[in-house]
């Protein structure tokens, strides 16, 4: 079940922020250094526990603005928490329920979830250079998320071209390459 691979995903994501030296590294997040992928994931993240919870989704306020203040990193993990603790009910991924305006369903929601922690955690591993693990299972329904809503993704600017990877890649360079990453980017500032 995709809930229960929350958890260990949300984990490693914020091992992995919270070891984050330099705001202002690039990402291969296309249009991202560190400090903005990190003000998206902390204005989202509202967005997808309402999304959760069936409730009204936060004011949009003046978008992706600066949220990454001195206490970024406490904020992010009780952001996380709480997205585990909404999206780890499996019931919360039945039925439909609304991003903003959109209708859609809960599991497409979910799986949403789930690709923020996995693929932006890739994100932020590679800004910082440091290793990110990701369980076969997690980068399976990343990448089947990803092929599925892929040319939405791509028409509405989230996802890149897809990255074409090797036939015996594994599924974290599959889910990569399918959201338009290069499983071989490297952070020219940590080379």
């Amino acid at each position: 079940m995709t809930a229960s691979l929350l958890r260990p995903a949300a984990a490693e994501f914020l091992r992995i922020a919270g070891a984050v030296p330099d705001l202002t590294a690039p990402t291969p997040c296309d249009g991202y250094d560190v400090r903005g992928l990190l003000n998206h994931l902390v204005y989202w993240g509202p967005w997808l526990i309402a999304a959760g919870q069936r409730a009204e989704p936060p004011s949009p306020g003046g978008g992706e603005a600066a949220f990454v203040t001195d206490d970024w990193r406490a904020d992010l993990e009780k952001q996380t928490e709480t997205l585990v603790s909404v999206f780890g009910t499996p019931s919360v991924w039945t039925g439909t329920t609304s991003l903003g305006s959109a209708a859609m369903p809960s599991a497409v929601v979910g799986a949403m979830v789930l690709g923020e922690f996995v693929l932006h955690g890739w994100d932020l591993a590679r800004a910082s250079g440091q290793a990110f693990h990701c369980a076969p299972e997690a980068a399976t329904a990343v990448y089947e998320s990803a092929v599925a809503m892929g040319d939405q993704a791509r028409a509405m600017g989230v996802y890149g071209p897809e990255v074409a990877v090797a036939a015996d890649a594994s599924p974290l360079e599959r889910a990569l390459g399918a959201s338009g990453r290069d499983p071989e980017w490297s952070c020219p500032q940590v080379g």
